[in-house]
């Protein structure tokens, strides 16, 4: 019968005939075929339930070897039988189907030659079966948490991947105790998740939610990443942290959670402990600007250590724009003023200073001119293209409605070197907008850095005219002939870019 000998193929000839009744078909692929299109519509599946079709499928299944066509086609007729309706699945696991499903998807995964599309079609009914309910959630974790799923994410295939996290992520969603044991025991599933996502890409939005709630929600930021490092190297090891230090799934891995912060600043809540190890990563991969060359593309870009340089610092952006959004929480304020403690304004303006000029001042200062932010041979590059934005946007986050910012700005003489940030450069898209949106936050409100901003512009010391644009102008006050920064009227203070 299509080709399988008779004695790897034992069903009973009353199960075939109702096969081949239903679909008016004398051939069993056939038949498969016509039951499949009739179930993908909700009266169709209807029908075949009343008519009994599951459990001939199921016993179908169970009897067909492995690798076969047939059995293919008899999974999909399986997962369209599962899709949403509740009879069907109910009795998939009455049938003690998930565990004959997980034991099957098992052994592909740990073959030498696993199959994706048999995986990943065995995983699609699990999928389906799992929207039923905390009842079926419960079977299909105890079937295959935790060494099965840690199998199936090794499977390198995005075909598979995707309705495995599909898997987890249902049942996790509303089950409290499935997913405390997912967060105590499931980092080994987590990481091969992850490096089998950034080896062959992902489509479901599943698996980004399953990693804000691992790493933001639920603090295991820092595990995951560790667990992510080079097999056989230390936590400790390493003292230059270059590529050879940050592995391409950590830079992966900061991406995606930069990625999902970014799209969702307003409603996750960042943790301490999050915001502070995002801080050491970048803070020890911040040692590639030693060796880094002039980056010629924006993120990623290729090396890890300079990814996790970026990626890091986009992070540390979003954080400390949570409050400029209007959305943070108390814990949030209290990781922005964590950062603050810990030096985060001066290393970022000590970064600014290392930096080569933007391109549009560089091209103004005459060779061998001496004055503050000119070009030297010592200068750092920015190893990709955006890198001086990204430090300027943290600045601009961190001073909005913060004197204590704005005060340690211009302590550190750094008011100047921002407003050489108002400029276009071809190396930083969009530089001038965090610029100017910088240097709105940090004259706002305090009347000692307007001072010192007028008294640059009279001297002939910048020369901005984007100062307008904040809604501001230089005047000499009669009475004390010192130059300050005044209103323009009707104009207010720029938005955020």
């Amino acid at each position: 019968m299509e080709g399988i000998p008779a004695a790897e193929f034992s069903i009973s000839e009353d199960i075939l005939q109702q096969f081949f009744g239903e679909s008016n078909s004398c051939n069993l692929k056939n038949s498969l075929e016509i039951l499949t299109e009739s179930a993908k519509s909700a009266v169709g599946r209807s029908e075949l339930t009343l008519k009994g079709i599951l459990p001939a499928v199921l016993k179908l299944s169970q009897a067909l070897p492995s690798h076969s066509e047939l059995l293919l086609s008899s999974l999909k007729l399986l997962r369209n039988l599962c899709a949403g309706e509740i009879a069907n699945q109910n009795m998939f696991v009455e049938l003690n189907g998930v565990a004959f499903l997980s034991r099957f998807l098992r052994s592909l995964a740990v073959s030498s030659d696993p199959d994706p599309g048999l995986i990943r079609m065995g995983l699609q009914v699990l999928a389906n079966v799992s929207l039923a309910g905390k009842k079926h959630q419960h079977a299909i974790w105890q079937e295959l948490f935790s060494d099965g799923f840690l199998a199936l994410a090794r499977v390198c295939s995005r075909e598979t991947c995707d309705p495995l996290c599909l898997i987890i992520y249902t049942c996790c969603d509303e089950n409290p105790e499935l997913f405390g044991k997912l967060i105590d025991c499931g980092l080994p599933i987590a990481a091969e998740i992850v490096r089998t996502v950034s080896a062959v890409g992902f489509g479901e939005h599943r698996f980004n939610l399953l990693l804000s709630k691992f790493c933001l929600e639920n603090s295991k930021f820092s595990q995951l990443f560790t667990q992510l490092q080079f097999m056989g190297v230390s936590e400790n090891e390493g003292a230059d942290f270059g590529d050879d230090q940050f592995s391409k799934e950590q830079a992966f891995l900061l991406q995606i959670i930069s990625e999902i912060l970014n799209e969702g600043v307003t409603e996750i809540t960042v943790m301490k402990d999050v915001t502070l190890f995002t801080f050491e990563i970048f803070k020890k991969s911040i040692k590639v600007l030693d060796h880094a060359s002039k980056g010629l593309s924006g993120l990623p870009t290729g090396s890890s250590a300079v990814d996790v340089l970026g990626y890091s610092l986009s992070l540390l952006r979003d954080i400390c724009a949570q409050d400029s959004t209007g959305g943070s929480t108390g814990d949030q304020k209290d990781s922005v003023e964590m950062l603050l403690s810990l030096g985060l304004i001066e290393l970022l303006l000590s970064l600014l200073v290392e930096l080569e000029p933007p391109s549009t001042i560089r091209k103004a200062i005459k060779q061998g001119e001496n004055r503050e932010g000119a070009s030297s041979s010592s200068s750092k590059r920015c190893p990709y293209k955006g890198f001086r934005r990204d430090i300027v946007s943290v600045i601009g986050n961190c001073a909005y409605r913060r004197k204590q910012v704005q005060d340690k700005i211009r302590q550190k003489n750094g008011i100047l070197l921002l407003l050489q940030q108002c400029v276009i450069d071809y190396d930083n898209p969009f530089l001038r907008e965090w610029g100017i949106w910088s240097v709105r936050n940090i004259l706002e409100g305090n009347e000692e850095n307007q001072r010192v901003v007028a008294e640059l512009e009279l001297q002939g010391s910048v020369d901005v005219p984007e100062i307008a644009s904040l809604g501001l102008r230089v005047e000499v006050d009669q009475k004390t002939q010192r130059a300050k920064l005044v209103n323009v009227p009707r104009r207010t203070f720029g938005d955020s870019p």
